[in-house]
Parts: structure tokens; sequence; C-alpha cells
């Protein structure tokens, strides 16, 4: 919402809607900026560090980091010897969420001697 008027505009629409109508303000998602340097990172760590005996994926490494920042709970698996972290969605983040995931990847890779270059890209 950018101002008064957008205000009013939200609140004629909320009290036309019909009953039971579901509305939901957000922050703003993460910016497409924010989104490229956390897979560039990412992709970095994945390059650099070894997990406990094994590389793991840009994606695995997303999880982790995720798992961190959220506090996420896990549970287990249907099947055994499996556990499901839950709540690890980062494309819902808003801008404040996904900088403190990057500042997270940053210290990390930082404990753990990455040597961060500038964006790199995917290949």
């Amino acid at each position: 919402m950018k101002g008064r008027a957008d205000r009013n505009l939200i609140a004629t629409w909320a009290n036309n809607v019909p009953e039971g109508t579901t509305v939901e303000f957000r922050a703003p998602r993460r910016t497409i900026d924010q989104n490229a340097l956390m897979w560039s990172l990412l992709g970095q760590i994945s390059k650099q560090v070894e997990w406990y005996g094994q590389k793991l994926s840009s994606e695995d490494w997303k999880d982790v980091l995720t798992a961190s920042l959220r506090r996420t709970r896990v549970v287990p698996g249907i099947d055994a010897g499996t556990f499901v972290p839950l709540g690890m969605r980062t494309s819902q983040m808003t801008k404040e969420e996904i900088s403190d995931l990057l500042e997270l990847i940053y210290a990390f890779g930082a404990e753990r001697g990455v040597k961060f270059r500038e964006l790199e890209l995917a290949s």
C-alpha cells in the first residue's frame, strides 16, 4: 500500500466482498537481486564446503541454512529412517527474511573459509 488512497480503496473493496473471504497483507517479498545473490552464494558454498563427509548441492544448502534461520522443526517421515523439515519455503520470504538468510549464508561461509566472489551465476 502506497498511501491513504490505497487504504481507502482496500476498505471499500473489503466492505463489498462476500462473507468468509480471506485477505492477507504481507511485507514485500524478496527481490530478484536478493534471489540471484542467494543462489550465487549457495553455489559457492556447495563447491567449497564438505558437510559431514559429503558435498551438498546448492538446493541442499538452502534447506540446511533456511532450517537454521527459521529454527525449523523436523518430524519423522513416513518411511523408516527419514525426516521431514517443516516450513522450508524461501519463495514466500520477505525482503527482511531473505536479508537475514543472506547474512547467515555469509557468516556460515566465513566460518568455514569460503572465498566468496562477486555474484557468480550457476552454470
